[in-house]
This record gives C-alpha cells, structure tokens and sequence, in this order.
C-alpha cells in the first residue's frame, strides 16, 4: 500500500487493557511477568475428554471485572467469553487513556477495531442443540451477536459510545497486530481522530480441538503444565491453547496533547505480509 496516500498526522498510544491466563488487568499482568507467574493450568474437562494436550490457559476474570463493563440484562443468558474478555481489556483501556464512560452522546470521531479469530463456540454448540430439539423460541434475543464475529466490536462501541467505523477483522496469529495497523492507517488517512483496537480469543475444547486433533499442541507437560510453554526453545513441544485479550487507545498526536492524554508509545507504522505460502511463505 502507497504510504503516500496518508497525511502527517502522528499517532499515539494512550491507553492499554489486558486479559492474560497470568493476569487480568495492567498491574496483575505485570506482576505476574516480573514474578515469573505461568498462567497455564491443568485442565480436567480436557482430560476426560481424552484430549492429548489437557493444559492451557484461561484467564482468571472475576465477577468484578465482567460488572464493570457489562450490565445485568447484557450477563443474562451470555457464554461468550471472548466478547467477557474483549470488553474488559476494553474498558479498561479507555479508562487507561483518561476518557470517559457514561456520556449519552456518541462520537463520530471515534471507532473500533477489535479483532478474533472465532466468536461464541460454547453459544453456538448450545444454540444448535437447542434448535435439534425444536426449541427455537428459547434461543433467546442475544444468540446472533454473542455468535457474530463483529459481537465484540459492537458490544465495545456501544461501552464507549463510538459512531465511527466499528469492525471486526480476523487472521489468525496476526489478527491483534493487523487491527492495530488497521486502526493506525484509519486515522492517517483522516477518517477517525480516536481507535480502541486489538483483539480476543475465547477459550474450551470445541476451539481447541481442531489443534489437539492436528498434533501441533503441546503434549508431553500435562503434569508440569508451567513447563508446557516453551517458544523459541530447543525443548518445545508444540503450542498451548489459551484465551484473552489486548486492547490500545490509539489517537492523533494533537488530540492527546490537547486532552493531556498520558502518552505511552508512538505508532510509527507497521506491514504484514504472507508470502503467498510459496518456499515458507505462512498460512495467513
């Protein structure tokens, strides 16, 4: 993509959330890195379910955490995890950056990006149940936007009152890091002052499976399961299952200055590419 197509505007990041199998939260997730906290567990449902890798991670999210951004009626009936932890990385985000909640207008100089790669497994795999035994009617009015990709963006644009572009994006391993460039080149090109990007995943064995069956998951630390995450070592094993989320405020440099904003980082671009999937090229 031709880089000159967008203006000067610099861009900031103002705000950061986090929903990690070691932490929820900024302060916890950092707490755990510096202690060395492992956030991968043994899993019972995954051993009776004779799953070769029976560890993973599952964030340790609270009822505190999910009243802070959802309401009672939202809660009722919900088994969504990833759009639970995409709105508490989310919210917390947003307070992160110093904005407010609450405001009955919305702000058309606002978006979101925020991507997954599946949404509402455990909703669906009830859902369909429920409609083999001819019980539509029970289904419920939330079915469709627990199930729905973009869930997670609308449940996060309705939070903050956005009413610019609200989307959802989804590549696999990249889809975090493409939801930030996506947000970034969004307010480069003028169309939004303001982006609350990142992404989800959720957690269980229906999403889990489809790895356990290709053999890539990691198998030989089912008893050790702190040791099961090895990236980059000679000794690693395959991958370990978890879910979470990461969120970022992202916005023009001269509107955080005019809020006095709390600066983290600059965002000075990025690229993703594939490869094609010739010689080595990656899947997505």
């Amino acid at each position: 993509m031709a880089e000159h197509i967008y203006n000067n505007t610099r861009v900031v990041i103002t705000g950061m959330g986090v929903v990690a199998p070691n932490g929820v939260g900024l302060s916890d997730f950092e707490r755990a890195l510096r202690d060395g906290r492992s956030g991968i567990a043994f899993i019972p449902r995954l051993a009776d379910l004779k799953f070769g890798c029976q560890v993973g991670g599952i964030p340790p999210v609270q009822q505190h955490h999910i009243d802070a951004c959802l309401t009672p009626l939202q809660v009722r009936n919900f088994d969504s995890d990833g759009i639970i932890y995409g709105m508490i990385a989310a919210d917390e985000a947003w307070k992160n950056a110093e904005l407010e909640l609450g405001n009955e207008q919305f702000d058309p100089q606002t978006g979101v990006i925020f991507g997954t790669g599946t949404s509402g497994i455990e909703k669906l795999n009830a859902s369909m149940k429920m409609v083999d035994e001819q019980k539509v009617r029970r289904l419920g009015s939330n079915v469709v936007i627990q199930t729905m990709a973009s869930g997670v963006s609308a449940f996060i644009a309705g939070h903050i009152g956005a009413g610019n572009q609200v989307t959802t994006n989804s590549s696999a391993c990249t889809t975090g890091t493409e939801a930030l460039l996506m947000g970034y080149r969004h307010i480069k090109a003028g169309y939004a002052r303001r982006m609350l990007v990142g992404s989800t995943c959720e957690h269980g064995p229906y999403l889990w499976a489809g790895f356990d069956a290709m053999r890539v998951t990691s198998q030989r630390h089912n008893d050790a399961p702190e040791r099961a995450s090895r990236p980059l070592s000679a000794t690693a094993g395959g991958l370990v299952p978890g879910g979470g989320a990461g969120a970022f405020v992202i916005e023009t440099l001269e509107s955080a200055l005019k809020r006095k904003a709390p600066i983290i980082a600059e965002v000075l671009g990025g690229q993703i590419n594939s490869g094609g999937q010739r010689d080595g090229g990656t899947l997505t």
